[in-house]
C-alpha cells in the first residue's frame, strides 16, 4: 500500500533479533543455568523466562541475586561468549524471518537490526545472512538503558533520519517477540507487531499481534503502516486493526 504523493508509506522495518530471527533463547537459558550451578545455585526454568527480552545489564544483576558471584560486565561476558559459540555450531532461524527479510530487502525497504545482546553477537547472526539486509545495528551496549525503555527504537529512528529527514516514526514497523521489546516499540511510536515465542503476551491494543512470521510479505506491513497513516489516533492491536480495515474498505476476499 503505497502513497503516490509522498512515496512509500513503510519506509524502514526494525527487527528485534533473539526470538524474533533466531531462535537463541535456549541458549541463553542453558548459559544461564550453567553459570548458577557453578556456583553452586539453582536456576529453574521459570525463572529464566523472566530474562527473556530483558537487556543483559538487568539480567546480571538477577543472575548475582540468584548467587552469581561475579560483576555484571563479567556475567555478561560469559553469557554472551556462550551463545556465540553456540551460533558458531548452528544458527536456529525463526520461521519466515530470512523470508521476509529477503522481500524488503528487494523491495528496497531499509532494516535495522535492533536487539539487546551486544555488538559481537549481533554481527555474528547478520554475518550469517545471504546478503547485507541490515543497514545498521543498534545494539544492546551502545545504548544506556534497554529494553523496555524506548531508547533503542528511538536511536533507530534518528539514525534512519540522518539519510531521511522526512521519515517519521509512523513509516517504520518494528518486530518483536517478548513483552519488553513489544513495549519498548510501542513507547517510541512505531508501527509494532508482536510474534510471540516463548512466552504468550498479554493482549495490547497498542500493536498487532502474528503467530509467525511464516507467510507474511511486505504488502501485509504496508498495510498496518497505511492504516496508521489513515488513523493516528486509533489503537492496533488485531481486532482494532480488522475493524478499521472493514470500516476503510480495505477486506480483502
Amino acid at each position: 500500500m503505497r502513497s503516490s504523493a509522498s512515496g512509500p508509506l513503510l519506509k524502514a522495518a526494525l527487527w528485534d533479533m533473539d526470538g524474533t530471527i533466531v531462535d537463541t533463547e535456549p541458549y541463553w537459558i542453558e548459559a544461564e543455568r550453567a553459570l548458577v550451578e557453578a556456583h553452586g545455585g539453582r536456576w529453574s526454568h521459570e525463572q529464566a523466562l523472566q530474562l527473556v527480552g530483558q537487556s543483559l545489564v538487568f539480567s546480571a544483576g538477577i543472575l548475582q541475586e540468584a548467587g552469581v558471584k561475579m560483576e555484571r560486565r563479567e556475567i555478561i561476558d560469559t553469557l554472551t561468549g556462550h551463545v556465540l559459540s553456540q551460533v558458531r555450531k548452528s544458527v536456529p532461524w525463526r520461521p519466515g524471518a530470512r523470508e521476509l527479510l529477503d522481500e524488503l530487502h528487494n523491495a528496497g525497504i531499509r532494516c535495522v537490526l535492533v536487539t539487546m545482546s551486544e555488538a559481537p553477537l549481533a554481527r555474528e547472526i547478520v554475518a550469517s545472512l545471504p546478503k547485507p539486509y541490515f543497514e545498521f545495528l543498534v545494539t544492546g551496549d551502545t545504548v544506556s538503558q534497554g529494553k523496555p525503555h524506548p531508547e533503542a527504537y528511538l536511536t533507530a529512528v534518528e539514525l534512519l533520519q540522518q539519510q531521511d529527514p522526512e521519515l517519521g516514526h509512523h513509516h517504520c514497523v518494528a518486530l518483536e517477540d517478548s513483552a519488553p521489546g513489544a513495549a519498548a516499540a510501542v513507547a517510541s511510536g512505531v508501527v509494532t507487531v508482536a510474534i510471540p515465542h516463548i512466552l504468550p503476551l498479554p493482549d495490547d491494543p497498542r500493536r498487532t499481534t502474528w503467530d509467525t512470521l511464516e507467510g507474511r510479505a511486505v504488502a501485509d506491513l504496508e498495510e498496518l503502516v497505511a492504516l496508521r497513516h489513515e488513523f493516528p489516533d486509533a489503537t492496533f492491536g488485531s481486532a482494532a486493526v480488522a475493524t478499521a480495515r472493514s470500516n476503510a474498505g480495505h477486506v480483502r476476499g
